[in-house]
């Protein structure tokens, strides 16, 4: 009986253990001090990248969201239909995104969304799509 209750616990045991890409997560880590973004994923750094955050008069909220929705390409209705490729939203209309102002890139520039280098924000639209808006976790910090 003994053996036969171990072996039940161990069973339950791996099925919690087991843990794929998607199941693992990513997490977005925005620091508005530094102007960057890092993406980890399994607890590892995979990614750290300069990004622009909200300049003077506006503001990028902090805290911590699921993503909302996302989009390949989105363009912004609130300014002049500004393309934003590879939008993950993550609260009301702030999204991570590619930009085309790459010089402004590791200083506040925008009205209050992170951007980033197009080809760092199709990477990161990517990883979010593969692991699930579920499994992922914006987190936006001073």
């Amino acid at each position: 009986m003994k053996k036969f209750a171990l072996a039940i616990a161990l069973t339950v045991a791996s099925c919690f253990a087991v843990v794929t890409g998607a199941e693992a997560g990513i997490v977005a880590k925005v620091d508005l001090s530094s102007q960057t973004l890092t993406v980890i994923s399994n607890g590892k750094v995979m990614y750290r990248w300069p990004v622009s955050t909200a300049r003077r008069g506006y503001r990028t909220p902090t805290g911590s969201w699921k993503p909302k929705r996302m989009h390949r390409m989105w363009y912004s209705r609130k300014y002049d239909m500004s393309p934003m490729p590879y939008s993950v939203f993550y609260s009301g209309g702030y999204a991570i995104h590619g930009t085309g102002a790459v010089s402004r890139l590791g200083r506040p520039a925008s009205h209050g969304c992170v951007r980033l280098h197009p080809a760092n924000a199709k990477a990161f639209y990517s990883l979010v799509k593969q692991a699930g808006m579920g499994n992922t976790r914006i987190v936006v910090q001073r």
